[in-house]
This record gives C-alpha cells, structure tokens and sequence, in this order.
C-alpha cells in the first residue's frame, strides 16, 4: 500500500513536467496525443519536413493567408501573436470550422486542446505540428467569438 501511495505521489509531480519544449522559448509544448482527422494528423516532430511562420493581428488576419503543402508533408507551424488581444489558429475542414465557431459562440469559456490548434496570448508564440495526410483545401482559423466572421481565416492546399 505504501509503495503505491509512493507511486501516485510521485506521478502526481512528475507528469506536469513532462513537456516537449518548442524552438520557441517563449511558451513549453505539451507532448500531443495522436488524432487522425479528415485533413490529417499529429504530426511527429522528429519528422518535420519545414516550418511555417504564421503571425496574427488584431485585424483579424493571418499573414500568410495561404499555404501549400505536400500530401504526406510534416509541417511545423510556429505562430506569432503581434496583437493585443487572445488569439488562436485552429486547423480543420472549412465545415469543421464553422461548427467549432457556432460552438464558441455560444460557450467562449470552453476549454480545449487538441493537436491541431494552439491558443497564443498576445505577444507570445505558439507551435503545431501537423502531418498533412490527404490532399484537398483545407483551412485555419481563429475561432475566438467575432475574430472568424471578421475573416480570421487561411487556407492551405495539400497537393
């Protein structure tokens, strides 16, 4: 009974410090559970094939707008908040989108973190890491109430 009384204490302690640590240094990457989705999957950071640098502005806009990948292509996303307020890059299907944003709208509270979106304060850094598995368009928003319907939206196509 001791020793797994031992045991859970010392899980309890260690596993909020096991945590990957992006090339950022601005903000520590929690190691990502593998989701597959219909516009790919966590990727696997020994595998990136490049990395893309995305920033977000309080004009609601992401600079670049459009990306391209390659089917199969690794891409580290390394995302930049220039603005003053909370800002966030979900990937997903454009319908995928639009549902989240319905549900944002009407729980902005919620609390979610899945591979495939990175919430970044303003000022700071965020990273994902996506392998991108089909080709097609697929896109990138932030979901934040208002910040989508103001046109916070990127696409990438995956050939």
């Amino acid at each position: 009974m001791t020793r797994t009384l031992v045991v859970l204490v010392a899980l309890l302690i260690v596993a909020p410090l096991a945590r990957a640590h992006g090339d950022t240094h601005e903000q520590p990457v929690a190691v990502q559970p593998m989701v597959e989705t219909d516009f790919g999957r966590t990727g696997d950071r020994k595998r990136v094939s490049r990395t893309v640098r995305i920033t977000m502005s309080d004009k609601m806009r992401f600079s670049p707008a459009v990306i391209t990948a390659k089917k199969g292509e690794t891409l580290r996303f390394v995302v930049k908040n220039s603005g003053a307020l909370l800002h966030e890059m979900v990937l997903g299907t454009m319908a995928d989108l639009q549902a989240h944003a319905e549900l944002m709208r009407k729980f902005p509270g919620m609390e979610h973190d899945d591979p495939f979106m990175t919430h970044v304060a303003p000022g700071k850094t965020g990273e994902i890491v996506w392998q991108f598995t089909r080709t097609g368009e697929f896109n990138y928003g932030c979901l934040i109430p208002g910040h989508f319907e103001a046109g916070m939206i990127g696409k990438v196509t995956v050939k």
